[in-house]
């Protein structure tokens, strides 16, 4: 999404080619050591015989195993350069499997739907064969496209959504093809072209459109109100779709950075230890950093 300016010749070849919406990159420039992590390579195949590749971070020595999260990334990048999205979790007793779609990183192949939603799968299957993950809650984060793909692939397998506690959703657009059309009328070049450029990203497997299957699966939506990669309008759209019991949490920053913030890593945690309960903090996510009224008044901590 990020990059679909860039491609805009190639917009007037293609038709409704699912690639157009990832970017990966090859080359890993670091792995976990860097944020000080324990981890294991891991390999996956999909059921098409593709061989994946996949972080596995362990609870921190010494503490306590609270659950396990299936991280699945933005559409740019690969699992190092979103390794800030869950690279906190293991301190708080959360093991990550972060996962490489193919093409991505040390993934063999290129990404495209459906052969992403089998990547997915393969990650499912593998958590259900690991002995480490037996008996602990299951949680997935879906950043981005990450999300979006998440919604999609969980509406079609509904066995594996039941194996989750809950799902976390953080900066995932509503409508690949609305989020093309706004990238695109971001620059006067593309401008005039905006509508149909955008008709050639394939919109079918968009979350609005099946976020509403996911049935009895506590979601917790993050939606930055500064985001203007995936503005705010996505998150509210997500979120009147969704069926209960669901949250819409706003936050502020830029496009999946949420976690950069320590109060939205200490919100999703206390989400985690009770998904059905935990209402957001929403006065806090609209009033970040806001001085008193006056002199005499104090800032209420959300609770």
């Amino acid at each position: 999404m990020r990059r679909l300016l860039l491609l805009t010749l190639l917009f007037m070849t293609l038709s409704g080619c699912s690639n157009l919406l990832f970017f990966p990159l090859k080359e890993l420039p670091y792995t976990p050591t860097v944020a000080k992590l324990e981890y294991r390579d891991i390999t996956l195949t999909a059921a098409d015989g593709t061989r994946l590749h996949a972080w596995w971070l362990p609870a921190k020595p010494g503490v306590a195993v609270k659950g396990t999260v299936l991280h699945l990334h933005g559409n740019g990048g690969n699992v190092a350069t979103h390794l800030g999205g869950s690279y906190w979790l293991p301190e708080q007793g959360y093991q990550v499997l972060l996962l490489d779609y193919r093409g991505y990183g040390a993934s063999e192949g290129s990404p495209d739907l459906p052969g992403v939603y089998q990547d997915i799968d393969a990650a499912f299957a593998w958590l259900q064969a690991a002995p480490e993950v037996q008996g602990q809650p299951l949680y997935l984060l879906g950043q981005s496209i990450g999300g979006a793909l998440a919604v999609q692939y969980l509406s079609e397998h509904p066995e594996q959504a039941k194996r989750l506690s809950a799902l976390v959703l953080d900066g995932v657009p509503a409508s690949y093809r609305d989020v093309a059309r706004l990238t695109l009328s971001n620059s006067w070049l593309t401008w005039p072209l905006q509508i149909p450029l955008s008709w050639l990203v394939p919109d079918s497997d968009s979350a609005i459109h099946s976020i509403g299957n996911l049935s009895q699966l506590p979601i917790l939506l993050y939606q930055s109100i500064d985001d203007t990669v995936v503005p705010l309008s996505n998150g509210v759209s997500l979120y009147q779709a969704a069926r209960p019991p669901r949250v819409l949490q706003l936050t502020r920053g830029g496009h999946v950075q949420t976690f950069a913030d320590p109060v939205w890593r200490q919100v999703m945690l206390m989400y985690l230890s009770d998904p059905r309960g935990f209402d957001g903090l929403r006065r806090l996510a609209e009033v970040p950093n806001a001085e008193p009224p006056n002199s005499d008044s104090t800032t209420e901590t959300p609770q």
